[in-house]
């Protein structure tokens, strides 16, 4: 006969106490993450996508935005994101793989969003209740509204722009049919 305390102590999965082994623990941070993710693709603007390149992990997506208005309309822009273990509490970590002209963007691919930061100046930086669709609704407005030439990350750019903002848009322009054709 067969006791309960053999059984669970023979599954797979399961230590003697019938307790789930550390490997097959579910993180906190991918129980929110299944949540989340349900609700960023039911939310995002219309010139987003999403991709996972492994669906067993959501912790590591690709965001491809599409501007359809604006200096970089006509453009197909990557970014990863890489949720670490520690969030909600620490933000995500973001970075643009397509290389482009852009004041908050580098042309390594660092992205200059207070969202992204910890803790930021204007008071707007990473907090617990932030989720993933700020950060995809953020980095989708550096295409429109939340253009900063004042607190650049690119200073060439964005001094390019002050400077002469025709030879910028042509610089954008050269940019998207080099590196972000559609």
């Amino acid at each position: 006969m067969i006791s309960l305390s053999k059984k669970i102590k023979n599954e797979p999965g399961k230590n003697f106490n019938g307790t789930m082994k550390a490997s097959t623990r579910v993180s906190i941070r991918d129980k929110l993450l299944i949540k989340e993710v349900q609700e960023l693709e039911s939310n995002l603007p219309s010139t987003c996508r999403t991709y996972f390149p492994n669906p067993n992990e959501l912790h590591r997506l690709e965001i491809t935005i599409t501007p359809d208005e604006g200096y970089w309309c006509g453009g197909k822009f990557k970014f990863v994101i890489e949720v670490p273990d520690d969030y909600n509490m620490v933000p995500p970590k973001v970075k643009c793989l397509t290389r482009l002209w852009h004041p908050n963007i580098n042309e390594e691919g660092a992205i200059c969003l207070s969202l992204l930061r910890q803790s930021s100046i204007d008071g707007l930086g990473w907090a617990p209740t932030r989720r993933l669709k700020d950060v995809v609704w953020g980095l989708n407005s550096l295409f429109t509204d939340l253009l900063n030439f004042d607190d650049p990350l690119n200073n060439q750019a964005a001094d390019h722009y002050l400077k002469d903002k025709e030879g910028f848009k042509a610089k954008v322009r050269d940019y998207v049919q080099r590196f972000a054709r559609r």
